[in-house]
């Protein structure tokens, strides 16, 4: 059994940063692969970014080179560090842990022109 707390969202400018934090619970998160989506008024879920229990990272073309993934097994957190942040990067953002197959209660970002 796991739980994913997100914290860290917010209204930021265009051009600006945030920084995402997925706190989780259990024994068992160091073998997850964890992830974060996002989804935006209207629009389905979408994946923004992973990453393997042994730190291989991937991203969406659309993150690529702004955001970036990152884990510690030993405080059993996630993070995704946003940069260069764009309007259309405005959702709703959700940490996964794919082993548990288990969802966060998301948090709000809010990127204004």
């Amino acid at each position: 059994q796991v739980q994913l707390v997100e914290s860290g969202g917010g209204l930021v400018q265009a051009g600006g940063s945030l920084r995402l934090s997925c706190a989780a619970s259990g024994t068992t998160f160091s073998r997850s692969t964890m992830g974060w989506y996002r989804q935006a008024p209207g629009k389905q879920r979408e994946l923004v970014a992973t990453i393997t229990s042994n730190g291989y990272a991937v991203y969406v073309g659309s993150v690529e080179g702004r955001f970036t993934i990152s884990r510690d097994n030993a405080k059993k957190t996630i993070h995704l560090q946003m940069n260069s942040l764009k309007p259309e990067d405005t959702a709703v953002y959700y940490c996964y842990s794919a082993l548990h197959d288990y969802w966060g209660q998301g948090t709000q970002v809010t990127v204004s022109p």
